[in-house]
């Protein structure tokens, strides 16, 4: 599965207030899972305050490979704006990217994000 940056944020926030919440919860109840990012998360981390420094943005991604931009994703994300275009539904373009490597990679995407995500045809997204 594909953790949005939400989940990432939300994972780095918990961990610095010690205690168990909603994402290692969710970590735990899916143990024989594989966690990726994208590229595209790899890139909004390094927005964030965690992130100040190059240290503290590898700490962030570093527990997860990151799936890279290929030529199928940037395909997959043509043809979501095109979908989402025609119907006025248009999402951001990060959200697009991560949405892309999802698809092409035949993966649910788990995120809080559900109301943006949700307009996606044939995303599987996981809340958490």
């Amino acid at each position: 599965m594909i953790l949005d940056t939400s989940f990432v944020v939300a994972m780095e926030r918990e961990g610095r207030r010690g205690g168990h919440g909603a994402t290692a919860t969710f970590l735990d109840s899916h143990r024989g899972e594989r966690f990726v990012i994208t590229f595209t998360v790899a890139g909004e981390l390094a927005c964030g305050r965690s992130a100040s420094t190059f240290h503290g943005w590898q700490q962030l991604w570093r527990p997860f490979p990151v799936l890279p931009w290929t030529r199928d994703v940037a395909w997959k994300y043509g043809e979501i704006y095109r979908q989402l275009q025609t119907v006025g539904t248009l999402i951001g373009a990060n959200d697009m990217w991560i949405a892309a490597t999802a698809l092409v990679h035949g993966m649910g995407l788990v995120t809080s994000n559900i109301s943006e995500f949700r307009r996606v045809p044939g995303l599987a997204v996981v809340t958490f």
